[in-house]
C-alpha cells in the first residue's frame, strides 16, 4: 500500500511545492507581507484537485467553486457546491476564521470553517459521520500561501476523507 501513495503524495507535494516556490518569487521585496484586500471583500474558491487517503473504486474526480464573504475582522461565510467522491452533487455552508501570518511567515494563512454539508446520500451516506437524510456537520482546517494580494493555494484537510488542493482569488 505505501508503494502505491507514495508517487500520488510525491506528486501532490511537487505540484504544491512549485506553486510556493512560484509565489515566493512573485513576492516583491518592497511588498514583504503581501496583504489580502483589507476590509469586506469576496473569495472565490476553486479546487482542481482532491487526494484521497484510501482507495475507493467508486471515487470520482472532485470538483469545487465557492465563494465567500470576508468581513473586516477575518470571519467569513460562504458556500461551496461540489461534485462529491462518488459523484454525487453536494453542498457546504459554512462560517469561519482566519489567521494571517502564521508562523511569523507575511505569506502564510490558516484558516478554520464549521458548517452543514449536504448531498451524501444513499448508498454513500455512510461517508460522512452523523449524515441525516443527506445533511451532517463538516469541520475544515485549511493552510493557504498567498502568491500575491489577491491569489493564493490552499490546502483543505477532509478529516479522514483527504486533502484537497484549491486556488483563492479574492476581490
Amino acid at each position: 500500500m505505501f508503494r502505491r501513495l507514495l508517487p500520488s503524495c510525491h506528486r501532490l507535494a511537487v505540484a504544491f511545492g512549485g506553486l510556493c516556490l512560484a509565489g515566493a518569487a512573485a513576492a516583491t521585496p518592497a511588498d514583504p507581507a503581501l496583504p489580502a484586500p483589507s476590509g469586506d471583500h469576496w473569495v472565490l474558491t476553486l479546487s482542481p484537485y482532491t487526494y484521497h487517503w484510501h482507495y475507493d473504486p467508486a471515487h470520482v474526480h472532485v470538483f469545487l467553486a465557492g465563494l465567500e464573504h470576508r468581513d473586516a475582522d477575518n470571519t467569513f461565510k460562504g458556500v461551496s457546491l461540489f461534485r462529491n467522491s462518488f459523484g454525487q452533487p453536494a453542498a457546504y455552508a459554512y462560517y469561519g476564521w482566519q489567521w494571517d501570518q502564521v508562523l511569523n511567515q507575511p505569506a502564510l494563512y490558516a484558516k478554520l470553517s464549521l458548517g452543514v454539508i449536504y448531498g451524501y446520500l444513499p448508498p454513500y451516506n455512510d461517508k460522512v459521520p452523523l449524515n441525516y437524510h443527506g445533511y451532517s456537520p463538516g469541520v475544515i482546517p485549511a493552510l493557504g500561501y498567498r502568491l500575491d494580494p489577491q491569489d493564493a493555494i490552499q490546502l483543505n484537510l477532509l478529516g479522514t476523507a483527504g486533502l484537497m488542493l484549491s486556488y483563492t482569488r479574492e476581490f
